[in-house]
């Protein structure tokens, strides 16, 4: 195998190296928004929970009180 072809070998393999990392790069920076749309829904849901749940639950001291009271 001669020098010319040794680096002609490495440089399509390198050629193919750089396209499955900018491949996945893609791949990783789709699956990040993904996490980020997903993570700001859960945020949100969390707030609405925490504004809705002191109204839909009355205190429990209010519902366990003896009828005397």
């Amino acid at each position: 195998m001669t020098a010319d072809r040794r680096l002609e070998d490495l440089e399509t393999k390198c050629a193919y190296l750089e396209v499955t990392v900018q491949e996945l790069s893609d791949v990783l920076y789709r699956q990040q928004q993904a996490l980020d749309l997903l993570l700001a829904g859960q945020q949100e849901l969390l707030r609405r929970l925490a504004a809705a749940a002191p109204a839909a639950a009355p205190p429990p001291e209010a519902a366990e009180r003896p009828p005397h009271y």
